[in-house]
């Protein structure tokens, strides 16, 4: 329990600015630092070892930390490094000697704010420490703001979407990417996984820092253990000489495993380790390599079913399921659809030194109706192609390929019979005149192309225009002004008939 100072209990609560941290050794100046900064209208907690006052920083959050320089056991600098590990944010202003400033200096080219010297004036402490809670304060507006903005629009980074799915993986993203947590992205393959992971990368505080991806594809394991931790000279055939991994790479980033269902087994025990202990071995090695990275992974397979067959560690599963971001497919936001191909009709007009592309209504309503089982990929490299075989600015459905406009599929309607019956002839012949008139809408009112929509002659489909009574509406020429009666052959559209809706139909 604390000792609080007299001044202390001067200080209402509502005036309090800030929670300090003071870590030292030395009672007498922790008694200073405390009452001084509780004069100020601080709160403060002290800890007389560092490893007292990283358990504080663990269980408490704090604005600022004071930390002694010199002190047995764990000394300031590593200290210094502990606290960054639980918040890198945090400020840490370093008490030193005069004769040990250059060590101050050195703390701060690891991250420490500022430093003072011993003996100090009240008023210099309290201008650094002033100058420290700005900087910090700062920092969390500017990134607020930034978040704001990518999420009242409709994109966050390089992820396009407005649905209100999107907008929750949004939300999940702000939420989650200041912490150090290991983050799961599950989804469908082309649905932006890394994209997701990029953005937590871009929007934590490791976003100056090293943002390093693994294919976790069907290397052998020491090869892709080779990959992710190094080696030393002479650990495998081929090794002439040490090599550093990916994690010493990452070191204080963010490291991404896409498709991490693709690891080896006695892979994902040496991964669980560095998760735990945040430290390896490089293989062939025998030194403990320490690293601070965070875990984002990714996957487009049940890791819950590969973890119960026994092809996945449940240990490692759990420690990756702490947040998980789940990506929802293509066909299942429907809504982003336009904004993605404007968006790539943009990225490709540009690099083709096409400008001012759009795309006709028609081909649209194709790309909406298609399911997209590549997802976003898919409609990328649907776009693309499109671009490079252009013609003119309008992209039309001829562009679109054969498998897209071909894909239209429809369901059956579910039918229950009426308790007093039904007439069976009569069912059929207005579901048979509804799929007449859908496919002459198709066909812009042209028979001859309806039939062929429709697999059958163009004199039969006549015939049953004429037995179901399905009229022409008379158009207005464009010339004079007069009406012209509708010709079954005429290219131009011929009738204007209501839109019947069916299941899989827009």
């Amino acid at each position: 329990m604390r000792r609080v100072a007299a001044s202390e209990t001067q200080v209402p609560q509502a005036v309090r600015k800030g929670t300090i941290l003071v870590i030292d050794d030395e009672e007498i100046m922790r008694e200073i630092l405390e009452a001084l900064l509780t004069r100020e209208g601080y709160e403060v907690r002290v800890a007389p070892t560092a490893a007292t006052g990283l358990d504080l920083a663990r269980s408490l959050p704090f604005d600022a930390a004071i930390v002694d320089m010199m002190m047995p056991g764990m000394d300031g600098i590593t200290a210094l490094d502990e606290l960054k590990k639980v918040d890198d944010d945090l400020p840490v202003l370093m008490i030193t000697a005069f004769a040990s400033v250059e060590n101050a200096i050195a703390a701060m080219k690891r991250g420490a704010f500022d430093y003072i010297t011993k003996p100090f004036k009240n008023d210099e402490v309290i201008a650094v420490l002033r100058n420290a809670l700005a900087q910090r304060t700062l920092v969390a507006e500017n990134r607020a703001l930034r978040q704001n903005l990518q999420a009242r629009s409709n994109r966050f980074g390089e992820i396009i979407g407005r649905s209100s799915p999107m907008r929750q993986v949004f939300d999940l993203i702000i939420q989650a990417a200041p912490s150090r947590t290991t983050i799961l992205i599950s989804g469908e393959s082309g649905t932006g996984k890394e994209l997701v992971a990029r953005a937590l990368h871009q929007n934590s505080t490791r976003a100056d820092r090293a943002f390093v991806t693994v294919n976790s594809g069907n290397l052998p394991p020491d090869l892709l253990e080779s990959n992710l931790f190094g080696h030393v000279k002479g650990a495998f055939t081929g090794a002439v000489y040490p090599k550093k991994g990916l994690f010493e790479l990452a070191d204080k980033g963010t490291i991404f495993f896409d498709e991490i269902g693709n690891i080896p087994l006695e892979t994902q025990a040496k991964l669980l380790r560095v998760i735990q202990e945040r430290e390896f071995m490089r293989l062939g090695g025998i030194d403990t390599i320490k690293v601070d990275v965070r875990i984002i992974a990714a996957t487009n397979v049940d890791l819950r079913k590969m973890m119960d067959d026994g092809r996945f560690r449940e240990d490692l599963y759990y420690r990756l399921h702490v947040i998980t971001v789940q990506l929802p497919a293509l066909r299942e936001r429907r809504d982003d659809v336009p904004l993605l191909v404007q968006h790539f009709l943009e990225k490709y007009g540009e690099e083709n030194n096409k400008k001012s592309l759009e795309i006709t209504p028609e081909a649209l309503d194709l790309l909406l109706d298609y399911d997209w089982p590549g997802n976003v990929r898919e409609l990328e490299n649907v776009i693309e192609r499109a671009v490079v075989l252009s013609n003119g600015p309008r992209l039309d459905a001829d562009l679109v390929p054969e498998h897209v406009r071909t894909s239209r599929r429809f369901q059956m309607p579910q039918f229950v019979v009426p308790p007093e019956g039904i007439s069976f002839r009569e069912v059929i012949t207005a579901y048979e005149r509804q799929w007449i008139e859908s496919a002459l809408e198709a066909a812009g009112g042209v028979q001859k192309r309806a039939a062929e929509l429709l697999h059958i002659k163009p004199t039969t489909l006549n015939e049953m225009i004429k037995r179901h009574d399905i009229r022409p509406r008379r158009k207005r020429s464009s010339v004079g002004g007069t009406d012209r009666p509708s010709d079954p052959e005429a290219s131009e559209p011929d009738f204007d008939v209501p839109r019947v809706t069916a299941a899989g139909d827009r």
